[in-house]
């Protein structure tokens, strides 16, 4: 049996996790190819005129895997981090696929508000007719994975922030920071600059007090607030927004706010299917002019 996963939004969110688990379940795991215009041009085609850019790729990215595997993994998130809320498109996902593929979809529930990681995976589990005990060794082995793969993001940004260049924090979700063909590739674009990037996935977790209820944007709040604090010398911030994102729309005034307390320059780009890769650069090397 074949378990399809979409590569956009919440995979970017838990990288490599969810493989690890069900290839340890002994299944095989199809991704769907890294973004290209294929995928946007088809997301953009069949999504509704207002939402997101990220949703829009991530139709996409559900387009490619149809008639390819047996399942397709879609979870119903509607919280990754007890106390908050996910993005309420997180939680239709699974309803809007039923409209776009004729595939079987696996669309577990996940709110860390009433039920832990651990005991949604015995239940996927299963639901696919798995013991309990290769339940447990799949949800070990992928813990273990994103536990190591967290320790080596740690590892990355202590030494970043030591660097004598001059450094800038991109900040946005990760599924617009780890795609690179819809963010033009503009850490690439910074480094030629001569810039130092740290992206905000990984600094390290900060937990302060709640300033928003969305889990997503609680953490850049928290990581903001950790870079300033760890990197007094930080020389600029750019965020990247995903045309239509309700939540960044809301966010950008308290991110912005936090970078002109300490007189950091910020500038925020938006992305769409529009985007034009020169006249992003004009303004990255405009940005980096004034730093």
């Amino acid at each position: 049996m074949t378990i399809g996963l979409p590569r956009a939004l919440i995979y970017y969110k838990m990288p490599w996790f969810w493989e690890v688990f069900f290839e340890n379940l002994g299944f095989e795991v199809l991704l769907s190819p890294l973004t290209n215009k294929k995928i946007i041009e088809q997301g953009t085609k069949v999504a509704d005129h207002e939402t997101c850019f990220s949703v829009k790729v991530f139709e996409g990215h559900l387009l490619e895997l149809e008639d390819k595997v047996d399942y397709i993994f879609l979870p119903r998130i509607k919280s990754l981090r007890k106390g908050y809320q996910s993005c309420p498109r997180f939680l239709g996902i699974p309803d809007i696929a039923k409209f776009l593929v004729s595939n079987k979809i696996l669309a577990p529930l996940i709110d860390l508000n009433k039920k832990s990681l651990k005991k949604t995976a015995f239940l996927i589990g299963r639901e696919l007719k798995k013991s309990g005990r290769e339940i447990n060794q799949a949800f070990e082995k992928a813990k273990k994975t994103k536990e190591t793969l967290k320790e080596k993001e740690n590892q990355e940004y202590l030494k970043k922030i030591k660097s004598q260049r001059k450094k800038i924090v991109l900040i946005s979700h990760p599924y617009n920071l780890a795609d690179e063909y819809i963010n033009l590739r503009i850490e690439e674009k910074l480094k030629k600059l001569g810039l130092e990037i740290i992206t905000i996935e990984k600094v390290p977790d900060n937990f302060l007090p709640k300033v928003l209820h969305w889990d997503f944007a609680q953490e850049m709040i928290e990581k903001t607030r950790k870079i300033l604090k760890d990197c007094p010398k930080l020389s600029g911030a750019i965020e990247i927004s995903a045309f239509q994102c309700g939540c960044d729309a809301v966010l950008r005034e308290y991110l912005e706010k936090e970078y002109k307390i300490k007189k950091i320059p910020f500038l925020q780009l938006i992305i769409d299917e529009h985007t034009g890769e020169a006249g992003l650069l004009t303004r990255l090397e405009a940005f980096a002019d004034t730093l």
